[in-house]
This record gives structure tokens, C-alpha cells and sequence, in this order.
């Protein structure tokens, strides 16, 4: 277990912070990754970006790595030089999430042959309107989970004729992981704030500057 991760859940005054601001943060991250109504893939890579800012915001600058390189798929962050998989997703109970995306199935096949976790998880699960929350889940949970119910339990393939989408951790393996002891987690009430939002302010601002 990353010791300073699980200080996180455990600072009560971070704690009622993730619990107001996250559900208004990931709804600028919507309405920034939005276009005629429709929200874009992009709108993953902004909210991983937020959680990222709560780690600098946490434990500072210095201690968070964030530009990491391409060979480290997986690896969104670095928290005291350990490293951290970050995953969000939406809806009402919380399904697969993607360890990897692609679009061939023997690179699939591959992936699901050779796959093992082996970093911590940061995972949110978004549900407007709904509960769901911020969860910590430790390498070893993952690990004592995918050993107890073997890889083709836990990992779910892409269904062949269809769009494939990717490589995913089931949905029955995802929640026992966020189920199991040793998990931690921020309950969240995720409500919507009314937001005037203009995509072009910013940038209309800094046109205007000397």
C-alpha cells in the first residue's frame, strides 16, 4: 500500500474538499470536452488531469510526476516515485474500465495472456445525479483478487463482430476489488451546480493581453 495515497482518504479536511469540489471539477471537465451536447473522449485525460492537481494540491509539486514516458502505458502518475494508475468512469452502477485500448484481437489475446496488475489504482466513478466515489484500491488487492478468480474472469475481451473498444477489468472483477477490505473510499454525491461556461473566454482574454 502507498502510505501517502491512503493518507489522502484519511485527511478529513481533503476529504470534505474531494466531496464539494470533484463533482464541480468534473463538470467543467464535461462541459470543456463537450461539443453540439456530446462529450468527446478527451474528457478522460482532463479529468485525470484534476486528480493529478489534488496530488500536487496534497503533497506538493515536488513529490508528484506526472510527465512520464510512453513505455509506462499504464502509468498516469508518480506519487513519491511510486507509480499510480488512474481510471474514471460514468454511470449509474460501475462496469469494466479499460486497461487497454485497441482495436486488434490478437493484440488483445495477447494482452489478456500476458496482462498482470501491478500498480496501485486511483478509480472514480461518476454518477450524476447519483452516488459513487473516489476509491484507492492497492496493488496487492488487485493482484489477490486476479489470482483468486483467474486472468479470464478478470479481464474481459472485446466481443468479436462488434466495434471493439478495448481490453477491460470485468465488471464483476472491478467491484470485488473496490468491495474488498484494504479499499479505500470518499463516498461522493455527484449533483450538478448551474455553470455559465464559455469555451472561448480564456483564450479571448489572452488575445487580449500585451
Amino acid at each position: 500500500m502507498n502510505d501517502h495515497l491512503a493518507e489522502l482518504f484519511n485527511d478529513t479536511k481533503i476529504v470534505i474538499k474531494i466531496k464539494k469540489r470533484l463533482p464541480y471539477l468534473f463538470q467543467l471537465a464535461e462541459l470543456e470536452s463537450s461539443r453540439a451536447g456530446k462529450i468527446g473522449m478527451e474528457v478522460g485525460s482532463v479529468r485525470e488531469k484534476i486528480i493529478i492537481a489534488l496530488l500536487i494540491y496534497k503533497y506538493g509539486e515536488e513529490n508528484v510526476e506526472s510527465d512520464l514516458p510512453i513505455t509506462e502505458p499504464e502509468v498516469d502518475v508518480k506519487l513519491f516515485g511510486q507509480p499510480i494508475s488512474i481510471k474514471t468512469i460514468s454511470g449509474r452502477e460501475p462496469s469494466g474500465i479499460k486497461l487497454i485500448w485497441t482495436v486488434d484481437p490478437e493484440k488483445a489475446r495477447d494482452f489478456l495472456n500476458t496482462w498482470y496488475p501491478k500498480y496501485d489504482l486511483i478509480f472514480v466513478h461518476i454518477n450524476w445525479s447519483g452516488n459513487g466515489g473516489l476509491y484507492y484500491v492497492p496493488s496487492g488487492i488487485q493482484e489477490e483478487v486476479f489470482n483468486r478468480v483467474g486472468r479470464e474472469k478478470y479481464i474481459k475481451l472485446p466481443k468479436q463482430g462488434t466495434n471493439p473498444r478495448g481490453v477491460e477489468i470485468s465488471k464483476d472483477a472491478l467491484r470485488t476489488i473496490i468491495d474488498s477490505y484494504g479499499t479505500k473510499v470518499i463516498k461522493i454525491n455527484w449533483v450538478k451546480e448551474p455553470i455559465e461556461y464559455n469555451p472561448f473566454k480564456k483564450w479571448v482574454d489572452l488575445w487580449g493581453e500585451e
